[in-house]
């Protein structure tokens, strides 16, 4: 993750890659200047690709699309000053992937796997209802009959 100033300005993460152009093979681009939080994050032509792998017949209205590639830029924007706060919370200058990781899994309930440590994660065994036990053991009673 690259180094920003954690004071919950994206503007100084976005520029972090010092020009870069293209993140490779993600469709995300950084770009210098003071108006990097106006620049879209997802272009175009990656949003057709993305639509495509899903649905090669899908065809999107001139509307639906800049709608979601608003969408996707809030949600950026929203996630890198989240994170920056963050980090600036536990006093430091770099944004890590720790930070994102614990914004993304505890207001969105999003994990992405092959970043940051590599601990299995806590399985969360669902509550059982008593309910759900009566009518399991309806089900087996009645299965055992035939």
């Amino acid at each position: 993750m690259p180094q920003g100033d954690a004071s919950g300005n994206s503007a100084g993460l976005v520029n972090a890659g010092q020009n870069a152009s293209n993140v490779r093979g993600s469709g995300l681009t950084s770009h210098s200047g003071a108006g990097a939080s106006s620049a879209n994050v997802l272009d175009k032509r990656r949003l057709h690709e993305l639509v495509k792998e899903i649905d090669p017949l899908e065809q999107m209205d001139d509307d639906v699309e800049e709608v979601l590639l608003q969408i996707a830029d809030d949600f950026i924007e929203n996630v890198v000053t989240s994170a920056c706060q963050l980090a600036k919370h536990r006093k430091s200058s770099t944004l890590e992937v720790k930070d994102v990781q614990l914004y993304l899994e505890r207001n969105w309930n999003m994990w992405v796997p092959g970043f940051g440590s590599e601990e299995l994660r806590p399985y969360k065994k669902a509550a059982v209802t008593e309910a759900h036990k009566q009518r399991m053991a309806l089900i087996r009673k009645t299965l055992k009959k035939c």
